[in-house]
């Protein structure tokens, strides 16, 4: 079960993210994007998702996965129910979300710094 503070410190670590909190939710942007934001109860972590993946993701675990609500659908989201991630698969979620938005020369050095994938 993965819970906030297993993916907060990740975030706070990759370059050039930073974490704010907006309306009592935490987020991580990579200067004006969210890439992750998490409900303000912590149960579920929203994070920034290829759209033409996201239904096989959800169909894979719908008890895990949900597609945003239909305002968002536009967005390249999805949502985890957090306590049904174990830690290391929240941690590949957040990393995978930040590649999005971080440009290809970020992701590489993170790839040869983590050969063995997010710690």
């Amino acid at each position: 079960m993965a819970v906030l503070e297993d993916v907060r410190r990740l975030g706070s670590e990759l370059e050039r993210s930073y974490e704010v909190v907006v309306r009592g939710r935490l987020k991580f942007r990579v200067g004006s994007i969210v890439y992750v934001a998490f409900s303000t109860d912590a149960s579920v972590m929203g994070f920034a998702f290829p759209k033409v993946e996201r239904a096989g993701l959800v169909a894979s675990d719908p008890l895990t996965f949900s597609l945003p609500s239909a305002g968002d659908l536009r967005y390249h989201w999805v949502h985890a129910d957090l306590a049904r991630l174990e830690p290391t698969e929240a941690r590949e979620l957040v990393v995978s979300a930040w590649c999005m938005v971080v440009p290809q020369k970020l992701v590489r050095a993170y790839d040869l710094a983590h050969p063995d994938g997010p710690g």
